[in-house]
């Protein structure tokens, strides 16, 4: 991450810093991206084959967001935010700012004017964690949550997408409202923590008065690829997660089933997605103690390659009926589910101990899909009464966000379309 030089603005006045209050003001973001985000501006936001280089930049500009169908990175900051400010310009100013943070932030370039050299009186720009480290392959997606459209709130009532739905209680479900819900998230994926961290961390400082966090969750070990010729992650469980998984250079795949498209609900969305985020706690301790054979019936495959019951790798198509029928592969399968499709982008979790000497640990479960109604909400009912998996996972958190489609240029900023 590298401090910005600083540049004359393009009317040829002299440069200078906002006052005190750190990074802001339409006229300088708009210059500063203008001037910093070169690397950017490639329009591949939804290209899946993303450089092997981790210290790559990711496009941020494009058809659709970034950290999406991206080839997924190591680790992860989820946050997700209550807008506290009322005022619907004041909320439409903030989007645009985080935008031009965002292309920089993407691009491995500081905040504005960065975290030194400038007046001694005011707070940086950029708070200077990442100074020196590379752009390790960020991506920012953003969403609004459900919340976000209430009446009275912003004028966005009548905007709110038909798959933008409150999602059910699920059989099992023990959520905490302290860890479910938001009116916006972002959600920061790169391959070093601190890169994801330091980017999260500066949007809610730019945020500050306007937003403030409503919960966050760090990851670690992906739990899921969106390269198939990767190697397939494991989750916490030991087992590989993911294996049919959408692959994020499949445009056919995509088209079918993670973007929204012309006339599936209000033109804004068109090009987006739709996010379902779930913290899952797992029961390690009875994991642990559960016998070999019993974990591979649970998940219907074995443990070692990942093989699904009866076959001998790890890819071979399933033969379902062959498995218990409280497998998890069996209940989750599309053939189970009328070819219900998602776009997993999970990541394993570990914070700390619950108080009684047992691990918090399970997994952050991200889905991508092009309508919630008809993808996750069937497959988790079908789960939450069947699944022999429930013994021991818990959902303990949840929410629901419409992902616009991708920043098209300098000019676009995320959700335009929704306040045009």
């Amino acid at each position: 991450m590298t401090e910005k030089t600083r540049e004359a603005p393009a009317d040829g006045s002299t440069p200078s810093r906002r006052a005190l209050l750190g990074w802001g003001g339409a006229g300088l973001a708009l210059g500063a991206a203008a001037a910093g985000v070169g690397v950017a501006a490639a329009r591949s936001g939804d290209d899946g084959r993303a450089t092997a280089d981790s210290g790559a930049a990711v496009p941020f500009h494009g058809a659709h967001q970034a950290g999406i169908a991206t080839a997924v990175q190591d680790r992860l900051h989820f946050a997700a935010f209550d807008v506290t400010t009322k005022d619907r310009a004041e909320l439409i100013a903030l989007l645009k700012e985080w935008t031009r943070a965002a292309e920089r932030l993407t691009a491995g370039h500081a905040v504005g004017d960065g975290a030194y050299g400038g007046l001694p009186e005011a707070p940086p720009d950029d708070t200077g964690e990442a100074l020196g480290l590379r752009p390790s392959r960020l991506t920012l997606t953003f969403g609004f949550g459900p919340s976000l459209f209430a009446k009275d709130r912003f004028g966005l009532e009548g905007r709110r997408p038909g798959a933008l739905v409150d999602l059910p209680k699920f059989p099992g479900d023990n959520l905490d409202q302290a860890r479910s819900g938001g009116d916006l998230c972002v959600q920061a994926c790169a391959d070093d923590p601190q890169v994801a961290v330091h980017a999260i961390r500066n949007l809610a400082r730019i945020g500050m008065g306007r937003t403030a966090i409503r919960w966050s969750q760090l990851g670690f070990g992906k739990t899921s690829s969106t390269t198939p010729d990767d190697r397939t992650p494991r989750n916490m469980l030991g087992f590989k997660d993911g294996t049919r998984n959408i692959s994020g250079t499949d445009t056919a795949a995509l088209g079918t089933h993670v973007w929204a498209g012309e006339g599936d609900g209000p033109d804004w969305m068109t090009g987006g997605s739709y996010l379902v985020a779930r913290r899952i706690r797992m029961h390690i301790e009875t994991w642990d103690r559960t016998s070999l054979q019993e974990q591979e019936d649970v998940f219907g495959r074995d443990k070692g390659e990942g093989a699904p019951v009866g076959k001998s790798k790890e890819r071979d198509e399933p033969f379902l009926k062959a498995m218990l029928p409280t497998a998890h592969v069996r209940l989750a399968h599309p053939d189970s589910n009328g070819g219900a499709t998602i776009l997993r982008r999970g990541y394993s979790f570990t914070d700390g101990t619950d108080g009684l000497g047992r691990l918090d640990a399970g997994l952050f479960f991200l889905a991508y899909q092009r309508d919630t109604r008809k993808a996750f909400v069937p497959l988790q009912r079908r789960l939450a009464a069947h699944d022999a998996l429930n013994e021991y996972i818990q959902h303990v958190g949840s929410a629901h966000f419409a992902v616009p489609p991708g920043v098209r240029d300098k000019d676009d900023w995320w959700g335009r379309a929704l306040f045009s």
